[in-house]
Order: C-alpha cells, then structure tokens, then sequence
C-alpha cells in the first residue's frame, strides 16, 4: 500500500544534488514533485549522524528522488537544502510506503 495521493497536495520543486563540478555543486534539472507538506521545526541526525535543525518535512510517492544536498523550492517559494531522505516501507503493518524528506 503506498500513500494515498488525495493526501499530496503541496507541490515542491526537487534540484537532484549530483555532486561538486568544476564550478561547485552540481544539480540534475527541477523535477515537480506532489508531497504532504509539514513546515515544523525539530532536531533531526544528518547522513553523517550530526545533529541539524530541520524546518519542514515532506511526503512523497516511493521513487520520490531527493538525495541529501538537493535544492528543494517550497510552495512559498523558500529554498532549502535535502538534510535526509529515507524510503518507509510498511511491510505488512498496513502503513503506507512513502519517502520522508527532511528540509534545513
């Protein structure tokens, strides 16, 4: 069971983070994505186990492609930064599948 798209009605833009080119950071082409939108702050572990301040989480369809570093626009038009992103699989529980997304 994956999550139910009637719940995703925030659209956010997602600038893959790539890597470091010659000129800095590198970001695949914006790629619309349909999430749940929860702007709240709280103390989450970056990919390195550190802690970080996160200010919004998203929701998202699995497949949703949004690696850590990726330049994220929300609705309001604020650009943030990919803190984590994880896949949530329900297994059998009857939870849905979905992507967490955790924005600075």
């Amino acid at each position: 069971m994956t999550i139910p798209a009637w719940t995703l009605i925030h659209r956010v833009q997602v600038e893959p983070y790539l890597g470091v080119g010659p000129s800095g950071p590198a970001y695949g082409p914006a790629v619309e994505v349909r999430c749940l939108l929860e702007e709240k702050t709280r103390l989450v572990r970056g990919p390195s186990g550190d802690e970080v301040v996160s200010t919004s989480t998203f929701y998202a369809m699995p497949g949703t492609v949004a690696p850590a570093k990726s330049r994220v626009t929300l609705p309001s038009g604020r650009r943030t930064v990919v803190i984590a992103s994880y896949n949530r699989d329900g297994g059998n529980l009857g939870t849905p599948n979905h992507v967490e997304v955790q924005l600075q």
